[in-house]
């Protein structure tokens, strides 16, 4: 049986030293591949013209560099904010969004191909789970929008196809590679997190000692509603989720925000506003958090559909007039396939 190939993209400077003297080769060899790697972003042994050609050919031999192929790219007229469909090296395909702010590019990428978590109202989980994403593929979708657009990315939001803490060890590598000195040295304060409340994965991640941002896919002010939108929430109550999100904070310094989708006639009333107001200034105990509100995408295998601007105006200002920082999140791409998965099942039907 022929024997797997290493991820090389996938290894941090340390191992890719390690490897690299066990193959007989002096330390400094690592530095140059993993400049050539992740500076350069080659996907070419050949194209690393300061090795040696017998170095080069046991790394050819011995280790593949996992490149994403671009399938499609949809362009907003509205905003310039692009959709990528990538297909992975096994054919399965993942969604990646570029979205243009005045504070610089920021890229929505997925963590897994699919998903198992089956929340009520999302494209991603329709079909269901294929499996996770290596962080060579993470990185991949970093590397292969910014040099599309020829523009720096400045930064990185794991909310696309996926719950990235399903997804653990490879997320986490991901981060240390997307924010090592050594490579594209993104700071981890411009990287946000996704989770649908995965309880010990999300204490986990705290002590993990980064400095990136946890976002929380709430979605409903009480575990009853919540229950009927995310069977996540059959294994992890409320509670223990608020206090996750208090142990983030205590652990990492950093605010949690937590992402809330208006959907017409289920959690957009005046109640609603009042009950989210006090699970956030309950729960959180005057810890600093911030809700974002996103009128939800209408996905055409959902029920649930987008309240008017009019109650999304009247939501966020019940908010505030409690006491709460929210935001209203701008919409991007709205021409274009909106709800993350929604291109991806489109091909996948054709």
């Amino acid at each position: 049986m022929e024997q797997e190939k290493r991820d090389i993209r996938s290894l941090h400077l340390d191992e890719l030293t390690e490897y690299v003297v066990s193959l007989g080769e002096k330390k400094f060899r690592a530095k140059q591949i993993y400049q050539w790697l992740h500076l350069k972003q080659v996907s070419d042994f050949d194209r690393m013209t300061n090795l040696p050609k017998n170095l080069l050919h046991i790394l050819s031999e011995q280790c593949v560099i996992r490149e994403l192929k671009k399938e499609a790219v949809q362009t907003s007229k509205q905003d310039g904010t692009k959709k990528y469909l990538f297909i992975l090296p096994d054919g399965n395909r993942i969604e990646s969004v570029l979205m243009r702010y005045k504070h610089g590019n920021s890229v929505c990428i997925s963590s897994q191909a699919g998903c198992r978590m089956g929340c009520r109202f999302c494209a991603s989980a329709l079909g269901g789970l294929a499996r996770g994403l290596t962080a060579s593929e993470m990185l991949g979708q970093v590397y292969q929008i910014g040099q599309d657009t020829g523009e720096r990315i400045s930064n990185v939001v794991v909310m696309g196809m996926g719950e990235p803490l399903d997804n653990y060890e490879n997320l986490v590598r991901f981060i240390r590679l997307l924010t090592d000195e050594n490579g594209l040295h993104i700071s981890q304060r411009n990287v946000t997190v996704s989770t649908c409340g995965l309880v010990p994965e999300m204490c986990r991640l705290a002590d993990e000692a980064f400095s990136i941002t946890l976002a929380l896919s709430l979605h409903a002010p009480d575990q009853e509603k919540r229950r009927k939108l995310m069977p996540v929430a059959e294994r992890y109550g409320l509670g223990e989720v608020m206090e996750a999100c208090r142990y983030y904070f205590e652990r990492t310094g950093r605010r949690v925000t937590f992402e809330y989708s208006l959907m017409k006639g289920f959690n957009d009333t005046p109640e609603d506003a009042n009950a989210l107001s006090a699970l956030v200034k309950g729960d959180m105990r005057g810890i600093p958090c911030h809700v974002n509100l996103i009128p939800v995408n209408p996905v055409r295998e959902r029920e649930y559909r987008q309240p008017g601007a009019a109650d999304v105006a009247a939501f966020k200002n019940k908010l505030e007039k409690n006491g709460i920082n929210v935001t209203i999140r701008r919409e991007m791409g709205r021409d274009i396939d909106g709800a993350c998965g929604q291109l991806r099942r489109r091909y996948a039907e054709q």
